[in-house]
């Protein structure tokens, strides 16, 4: 989740009945020479230390990650934006690592990307609203000139979807922080989603082990392994509990911001 994770720990919610838990996996670190399980997810650093999660997404220029607006932008009140991040410090200079395994500095399989804009809805910046906790990132080319879904695998990020509705099986992939975490491994659920008690609005799953980092999963419907990425439908949000997690579901406004990072 946030850094902070706005005062919690990882998503939001009661479980509710329609929500069945799925199996929950800590997928072990790869050797660089191997095809992480999920190569296109990774930790976002904030000079250089673990931030929160990020992901790539299918972009026609392959330059496009995402993550939760709370891991990148204050959130606003009353119409008024923030000052600093929800645990009180500077957000710092971004980049993604994706695929980022180990313990202290880890390994990057695919390299640091260097975090070049920032898009992210004014209802949250001013307002924020967490059903506008989302965020697109324009990310740098590396050195040869090649993109970040070039390098992790063109047939690996899954598509966004705008036009999903609250129940779909997803599987969510993220990276709980070191105290929850100290070899830096991603944890995945695959569950199905609902609609969230306390916010209509928002989805919700029931699945352990989304600790603070974690913010800024992505939630991937209808993917079905390597080749088969399926439909990026939101990111988490925020949370109670580790076991409760809960999403902005990407709406127009989404692809809006969308449309702007992937124009670089």
């Amino acid at each position: 989740m946030t850094p902070a994770a706005r005062g919690v720990t990882a998503a939001t919610a009661a479980v509710t009945a329609a929500v069945a838990v799925a199996a929950v996996t800590v997928y072990g670190a790869a050797p660089d020479r191997h095809v992480p399980s999920f190569p296109t997810v990774g930790v976002l650093m904030a000079d250089g230390e673990h931030w929160c999660t990020a992901s790539v997404v299918d972009s026609p220029r392959g330059n496009v990650v995402v993550t939760a607006a709370h891991c990148v932008a204050p959130e606003g009140e009353d119409g008024e934006p923030g000052e600093v991040a929800h645990d009180g410090l500077a957000i710092g200079e971004l980049s993604f690592a994706p695929a980022f395994s180990g313990a202290g500095r880890g390994r990057q399989p695919f390299g640091l990307w260097k975090v070049s804009s920032v898009h992210v809805d004014d209802r949250w910046t001013k307002w924020g609203e967490d059903t506008a906790d989302y965020a697109f990132l324009t990310v740098e080319p590396d050195a040869r000139g090649r993109s970040v879904q070039e390098v992790t695998g063109r047939g690996e990020a899954p598509v966004p979807d705008w036009t999903s509705g609250h129940e779909r099986d997803v599987t969510v992939v993220g990276y709980p922080e070191e105290d929850h975490n100290p070899e830096n491994e991603p944890v995945s659920c695959t569950t199905r989603t609902g609609r969230d008690q306390d916010d209509p609005d928002m989805l919700h799953i029931g699945c352990p082990g989304f600790w603070t980092g974690t913010s800024g999963s992505p939630w991937i419907a209808d993917r079905g392994g390597p080749g088969r990425p399926g439909r990026l439908i939101g990111v988490l949000s925020g949370g109670d509990t580790d076991a409760d997690s809960t999403a902005a579901l990407f709406d127009d406004r989404a692809r809006a911001l969308y449309e702007r990072a992937a124009r670089g």
